[in-house]
Order: structure tokens, then sequence, then C-alpha cells
């Protein structure tokens, strides 16, 4: 049986088409699924002076109120220094960028404790371990992207006594 040029360009504009649909389906559901996404992050903390106290640390998904304002923390776990390195795991989370900030709270009142000149003296950092001169880092110097079922950063903490 022989095909028409007609009928062949028919054929191919269907085949076509269903293709595109095809894979605006995809499309539309990958976007569905990529709002609906959850995923892991699993904090590796080194570095510890010692294993007195807790490290506690901070999970922010904004710039506001990094590092320090408690109010805007999405999650936040202080644990004891059984090993090092030490492994702390926040789950089902969003997807999207998230920051850590750690503070090795060696006297155990969940706060980083700082001296007279306002200067820390107790542990800390961040994820991403971005470089620190006159004060904190801000959220995107720290900022992880959580976009799968898992991921994993290492964050190595400083002293400055």
């Amino acid at each position: 049986m022989k095909i028409k040029f007609y009928q062949k360009s028919q054929i191919l504009k269907t085949c076509l088409l269903l293709s595109f649909l095809g894979i605006a389906i995809d499309l539309s559901n990958g976007g569905v699924y990529a709002n609906n996404l959850s995923g892991n992050l699993t904090v590796e903390i080194n570095g510890f002076r010692n294993r007195e106290g807790q490290a506690c640390v901070s999970l922010f998904a904004s710039s506001q109120g990094f590092p320090n304002n408690r109010k805007n923390v999405v999650q936040r776990q202080c644990n004891k220094i059984t090993s090092v390195p030490l492994i702390v795991n926040f789950r089902n989370l969003k997807a999207g960028n998230y920051a850590v900030a750690i503070i090795h709270d060696t006297n155990g009142d969940g706060t980083l404790n700082r001296n007279d000149l306002g200067m820390p003296i107790e542990g800390y950092g961040f994820s991403r371990n971005p470089e620190i001169r006159t004060a904190a880092p801000k959220f995107n110097d720290a900022a992880v992207l959580i976009a799968g079922p898992n991921t994993s950063v290492q964050v190595q903490l400083k002293y400055l006594d």
C-alpha cells in the first residue's frame, strides 16, 4: 500500500504534535513534581577543639534573620558531641536554598558567647565554609541548594582565640 505525500505529511504533523504534547505533559508534571520535591540535608561538622558542651545547628531558608535570629530558623538541633565528625540530619525539606549556621556551645546555654569586644569566644561555622572577615557571611555565601533526595555539606568550625 502506497502512502501519498499528503498523507505522509499529515502523519508526520500528527507525530510531531503528539511528541510535542508528550513533552509538554512531562514538563508540566515535572513542574508539579519540582514544587512538591522534598529532600534531606546531612551536615558533617569537623574541627571541634574538644567534645565539651554541644553543637547547635540552625537551618535558614532565607536571608531574613540569618545567621542569628532564632525566629527565622526553619529547624534547629542541639546535639552532644559524641563523635567527630558530628553528623546532623535535617529531613523532608522543600526544594530550595538553605544555609546552616553552627556554634560549638561549650557551656550549653544555646547561644554563641562573645567577649567584651563582641568577638565570638566559642567555635562557629557555616555551610559552604565562606571566608569570614569582620562579620558573619551573607545568606547567599552560605546557601546550599536542596533539589534532590539527599544533599551533604561539610562544615569546618572556626575559633578566634
